[in-house]
């Protein structure tokens, strides 16, 4: 195991669009999504997304099988693997929900490759509807940071998303290094709290990206950026394997990283 803990978002990191926003216009709900848009926040939006599906008599099942067509770019897939298999503990942080998330994630066969998936909770009330709640009650106090959602921070412990507890429960387990995986605002809360030795991949020309340009002073997290599945392969096992022979280094061994011993086996196939 590697001492490394890869948090990816889940909305425009993992999957290229947004899980909400598809089933809303893949499921014909566009009209009334746009009615109730500057009235509703969001998760309070998308529940009542879900109430009118099931008023219309659409099933979970037809959810579920919308959610299976929303394309995923297979390298992001790949470095989902990779990255496991290389032995980091993988995490998802995202302001969707469980049941999206999940549902995606295991269409796709990545889903025991998470250890753990923050995000807001769902479930099926007692006439067989959906449910989709905040991570944290909004009508309670505010978790006091204006950079997230008003349901979630991801940083902030006991108000919001736990990256506080992740990091806690990490360092208690060996794992000291972070590699943030993002494209939002919301992600930018985290991408402050980072520290030296520590990673932030922003999708580039996306919010967090756009806030980071704007604000570098104050992340201390190493800065690698992304643009498409195919680069965000690249750059993060390029990562993983750079910390790997970090760690190694600082270990006094001198194992090759899985990554290298990959790539010598391949070029001992290649040319004999």
């Amino acid at each position: 195991m590697t001492g490394i803990v890869v948090l990816f978002d889940f909305d425009r990191t993992i999957i290229d669009g947004d899980s909400d926003k598809w089933v809303v216009v893949e499921m014909g709900l566009t009209q009334s999504f746009q009615q109730l848009r500057s009235i509703l926040p969001w998760n309070t939006l998308m529940d009542r997304m879900l109430h009118e599906l099931h008023s219309q008599g659409r099933t979970i099942e037809e959810i579920e099988k919308c959610l299976k067509r929303v394309p995923m770019n297979p390298r992001i897939a790949a470095a989902i693997k990779a990255a496991h298999d290389f032995g980091c503990d993988l995490k998802v942080v995202s302001d969707a929900n469980n049941f999206y998330i999940e549902t995606i994630l295991k269409h796709h066969g990545l889903l025991g490759f998470f250890s753990e998936i923050y995000t807001n909770p769902t479930s099926v009330d007692e006439v067989g509807r959906l449910r989709i709640f905040p991570y944290r009650d909004f009508t309670l106090a505010p978790h006091g940071c204006s950079l997230c959602s008003y349901n979630m921070c991801k940083w902030f412990p006991q108000q919001g998303l736990v990256i506080e507890q992740i990091r806690a429960a990490a360092s208690e387990n060996g794992k000291k290094r972070f590699i943030y995986v993002g494209d939002g605002k919301g992600d930018f809360c985290p991408s402050l709290k980072l520290g030296h030795g520590d990673y932030v991949m922003p999708r580039k020309n996306y919010p967090l990206w756009n806030l980071i340009c704007g604000d570098p002073m104050h992340i201390k997290a190493q800065v690698l950026e992304w643009s498409d599945g195919e680069e965000l392969e690249k750059v993060l096992l390029h990562l993983i394997d750079t910390i790997s022979i970090e760690e190694n280094i600082s270990n006094g061994t001198s194992t090759q990283s899985k990554s290298s011993q990959s790539q010598v086996s391949e070029n001992a196939g290649t040319h004999p």
